[in-house]
């Protein structure tokens, strides 16, 4: 009987940790273990691209790239781990309920939005965390122009100033004059509890957000919170109201619920705590990758972020490492030393730093170039070939440069570049 490894998760983690494990059972020419991938959709939903327009265009489909590789794909939404027997339940699309058998699990189902007990949040807030959710935001604002014209239909308030905030906040001004028109006078107000804006950014990146802001005259609202949201805008905390038909919330991800099914410790996100070869620490047949595990990225106490500049890296190695397992060959521990930052900044650029310290590189026109090419080429799968499929899987040895975008590593005029969520933390 042929063993079985199961990966939960078509994002950025389930993706590459499915290549992978491809590429390693190839190079060893073993036909008797099979990859099964189970996720709601055959597609890698582009994440990291959620806060731009035209947003239902934001996937690649992965039905050849699969069948190139030889991985099975099961269309269903996992539902339960039982880590004794061995099996994952899940829920096909018609509602009839399955079973999944396997030997090597890797969880790589991703992060969600902390949806908080806010008071009207869920009836009358957006976000874009989904692209089901983006794609309703994006035809609200399209709705925007057949209603009167008033303060609060010319507004929108973003709730949190963090990475997801900021660049769906420099993007509305834009979105909203494409709708309403460019003589229309437009309000964008990012409310973040921090005490100065951009605080979670870093003093490196702080100068070009608050330049990016008064020119695109998004205003910012510090040391503030949303209490409640209604139909014409939101209460702070201190009682004030702003009018606004369109409220964003952007505050909090936390790991998928399905690793509160095993027996092991998660962080304060809900991420597992993993080896240095992403095996769950206190289990023996699972894996993480992506925004599920708290994985350390080097020596110097830094962990993995929920990014696309980490999953893919995180994916590559555990893919590796479960089929290594099953073969009896030696793991690649998953070190990842570059970490770099590329924030987007609407129309007066983008920013691109490097290091965990975030010391700034590339600012307005430049990192916008790199920006671009980071969403639109870097973070998209390989193509359906399987040669092709397969190399752009490899990992490199403990220590070495951990390149983290599919194509091979690229210069920007003289600088190694890598990537990370929205479309790199």
């Amino acid at each position: 009987m042929k063993q079985q490894i199961l990966v939960i998760g078509a994002g950025f983690g389930g993706v590459w940790s499915a290549l992978s494990a491809a590429r390693l059972l190839d190079m060893h020419d073993r036909k008797d273990v099979d990859i099964t991938l189970l996720a709601p959709q055959a597609e890698l939903r582009i994440r990291p691209r959620f806060y731009e327009t035209d947003v239902h265009k934001m996937f690649a489909p992965l039905d050849a790239l699969f069948d190139s590789v030889g991985v099975r794909f099961v269309k269903g939404m996992a539902e339960r781990i039982d880590e004794q027997t061995k099996t994952v339940g899940y829920r096909d699309e018609a509602g009839h309920e399955g079973t999944l058998s396997y030997d090597r699990l890797i969880l790589a189902a991703g992060s969600q939005l902390v949806r908080p007990k806010v008071p009207g949040l869920a009836e009358h807030a957006f976000d874009v965390d989904q692209i089901e959710a983006a794609v309703r935001l994006e035809d609200h604002l399209k709705s925007l122009k057949d209603r009167p014209a008033s303060v609060a239909r010319n507004t929108v308030v973003v709730a949190g100033g963090g990475f997801t905030g900021i660049e769906t906040g420099t993007e509305m001004p834009a979105r909203l004059r494409a709708v309403l028109g460019d003589d229309q006078d437009v309000r964008v107000i990012i409310v973040d509890r921090a005490p100065q804006i951009g605080a979670t950014m870093g003093d490196g990146i702080r100068p070009s957000i608050i330049e990016a802001s008064e020119h695109l005259g998004v205003e910012w609202v510090v040391n503030a919170s949303v209490a409640a949201v209604d139909a014409n805008g939101v209460t702070l905390a201190d009682g004030r109201h702003i009018e606004a038909q369109t409220v964003i919330w952007t505050v909090g991800f936390r790991a998928s619920p399905l690793t509160e099914h095993l027996t092991s410790d998660r962080d304060p996100q809900g991420r597992l705590h993993v080896d240095e070869n992403l095996k769950v620490l206190g289990q023996t047949h699972v894996y993480a990758a992506g925004d599920v595990a708290y994985a350390a990225t080097d020596d110097l106490g830094n962990f993995a972020a929920m990014s696309c500049q980490h999953a893919i890296a995180l994916g590559r190695h555990a893919g590796n490492n479960v089929a290594a397992d099953l073969l009896g060959v030696a793991p690649t521990p998953y070190r990842q030393p570059k970490y770099v930052t590329c924030l987007d900044l609407g129309a007066w650029g983008a920013v691109f730093t490097e290091g965990w310290d975030r010391q700034l590189k590339l600012v307005k026109d430049e990192a916008k170039e790199l920006k671009t090419q980071i969403n639109t080429q870097w973070i998209y799968p390989p193509a359906a070939d399987r040669a092709t499929a397969l190399v752009a899987t490899t990992v490199t040895l403990r220590g070495q440069q951990n390149a983290s975008f599919s194509p091979p590593p690229r210069q920007h005029r003289g600088r190694l570049c890598v990537f990370g969520r929205n479309a790199c933390a």
